[in-house]
């Protein structure tokens, strides 16, 4: 598959995350019948669309903040406005998490 389309669909899928809710690169991939969540975080990194294209409501499986091309520092502003918390750079995939 062509990186830019990938990427697009990628993109397409993140759209599904309402505010208050974060997904997961690992996520992301499966809804796309894929493994490759490297390229997911690549895609985010790359994202022209931002905010309109949420990025910054991806985060790693382990519920840690992850990286941002902004800074983790903004992401983690960005996140706590719209009500999600994180305490101790993690948040709690139980209670944020949105499933496809």
């Amino acid at each position: 598959m062509n990186k830019n389309l990938f990427y697009e669909k990628c993109y397409k899928v993140l759209c599904r995350v309402p505010k208050g809710k974060v997904t997961t690169y690992k996520s992301i991939a499966y809804a796309l019948n894929s493994k490759a969540y490297r390229a997911v975080g690549t895609a985010m990194n790359k994202n022209p669309y931002a905010p309109s294209v949420p990025c910054h409501r991806v985060v790693n499986s382990d519920g840690s903040v992850g990286k941002f091309a902004c800074g983790t520092s903004k992401k983690i502003k960005m996140l706590r406005t719209e009500g999600i918390v994180i305490g101790d750079g993690e948040i709690n995939l139980g209670e944020f998490e949105f499933k496809f």
